[in-house]
């Protein structure tokens, strides 16, 4: 696993493929670098990316408020099958079916039904596009579901409509920017698949 910050209060990795982001990650970090680790947000097992990891009591209480104000900024690249607009607003109503572990666009409001907001821009012209995005909801499988949902899979996400031989949805959270006690930090870092 790769580190990309620590100090006494934080450790910012890049989780892999694979590993379940609320223990299997903090373990990782654990037998890295010593010590513990609270999980505040959340990655699909199958989506790498940048996370922050809280060390202390303290942080951990700083990183969630950041959450729930929305002034921690998530940002994502994927590779999506078709023709995105070259930037969009995407606002939809959420629904998760617990059973089959799927979510799904509904029309209304109603309950259990969560509303989910993202921004994205086009990076690419050619096959399968290059998107860059902001999530202003941390909704499960969100950005999957609402591209999906227009006619754009993302590349490997067999659950949600992609047909290719991808193992993994090509998606992957690239940008965290956050306040921590007085400081804005931010963080940054592409897969090999996302380089221009």
């Amino acid at each position: 696993m790769e580190i990309l910050f620590e100090n006494s209060h934080i450790a910012v990795c890049i989780k892999p493929v694979g590993l379940d982001s609320e223990q299997e990650a903090p373990q990782a970090l654990k037998a890295i670098l010593g010590g513990s680790f609270f999980p505040v947000h959340r990655l699909d097992k199958n989506v790498s990316g940048v996370m922050v990891y809280a060390r202390t009591a303290a942080a951990a209480a700083a990183l969630s408020k950041a959450i729930q104000d929305g002034s921690m900024v998530k940002e994502y690249v994927a590779r999506v099958h078709g023709n995105p607009p070259s930037q969009g607003d995407w606002e939809d109503f959420l629904f998760k079916d617990s059973h089959k572990n799927k979510v799904f666009v509904v029309k209304t409001e109603r309950k259990g039904v969560k509303k989910a907001r993202l921004e994205f821009v086009r990076l690419t012209d050619e096959q399968p596009a290059l998107v860059r995005i902001r999530l202003h909801t941390g909704r499960s499988h969100q950005i999957r579901v609402q591209f999906s949902s227009r006619g754009y899979p993302l590349v490997g996400d067999h659950k949600y409509g992609a047909r290719d031989d991808s193992p993994a949805p090509m998606l992957f959270s690239c940008a965290l920017t956050f306040p921590l006690f007085g400081q804005e930090m931010h963080f940054e870092a592409l897969p090999e698949w996302a380089s221009q």
